[in-house]
């Protein structure tokens, strides 16, 4: 939706926020481990696991459009796999994070493809496939949390990959909730 000045408005009918992201969903063991750590972490939080191939953005077109980029660009996308390697912190803003091992090239190019047209947004960091655990947390609070995490991380014996098969996206609301607006299938497709 478009404002009076021709700028994509930030709230729309229906209480959705103009906040849309692609997001490709953690499942399993893996997905339910990170929920639990998350939630451990920031205990306000309802989480659901996942890595953004786009973090959040306006749209300045209605969301189907977006859509309709999405689905041909998923579509001839061969699935691929996600290891999830050491626990890090981002510097400037504090947010506790996995970073991503395997599977890091293919989320970049991923990216790269989906942020154009509809969907392009000029983010304000470099794009770094991650998996937030914590996020705006007191600069005092950063270190105890991290070394919490890790411990946890440390702990976990499960498998730290898994398979990229489908990406969803999704829109924020007034309360903050992440709503699934349409799923779409890696490699539904053949690309000739």
């Amino acid at each position: 939706m478009i404002d009076e000045n021709g700028r994509p408005s930030p709230i729309q009918a229906g209480g959705g926020l103009n906040v849309f992201a692609l997001v490709i969903y953690i499942p399993g063991p893996l997905g339910c481990f990170l929920d639990d750590l998350r939630r451990e972490l920031v205990p306000h939080y309802n989480p659901h696991a996942h890595v953004s191939v786009l973090p959040p953005r306006p749209l300045a077109v209605d969301w189907q459009i977006a859509s309709d980029q999405v689905r041909a660009l998923t579509g001839g996308w061969t699935p691929f796999d996600i290891e999830l390697a050491g626990l890090q912190v981002f510097p400037v803003t504090d947010v506790i994070y996995l970073e991503i091992g395997a599977g890091a090239a293919d989320l970049r190019s991923m990216h790269a493809a989906m942020n154009s047209g509809p969907l392009e947004f000029e983010e304000p960091f470099s794009y770094h496939p991650h998996i937030t655990l914590a996020q705006e947390v007191s600069n005092e609070g950063v270190q105890a949390m991290r070394d919490l995490a890790h411990r946890r991380w440390t702990e976990y014996q499960g498998s730290r990959t898994f398979r990229a098969e489908r990406a969803v996206f999704v829109q924020n609301t007034m309360t903050d909730c992440w709503v699934d607006l349409a799923e779409y299938s890696l490699g539904a497709f053949t690309v000739k």
